[in-house]
């Protein structure tokens, strides 16, 4: 067994994805982050 560990990009305030890492290509923005890992848990998460 191996344990997940989830990475989060915040930028401005915001949850970020970036595309391979890198700043200038940013694919999805969340305005809020607490809500954003509210519904990571309620899926499963833990943390």
């Amino acid at each position: 067994m191996f344990r997940v560990i989830p990475a989060v990009d915040l930028r401005g305030g915001k949850v970020v994805r970036l595309r391979q890492g890198r700043e200038e290509e940013i694919t999805f923005s969340l305005d809020d982050p607490v809500g954003g890992a509210g519904s990571w848990r309620g899926r499963g998460g833990r943390g």
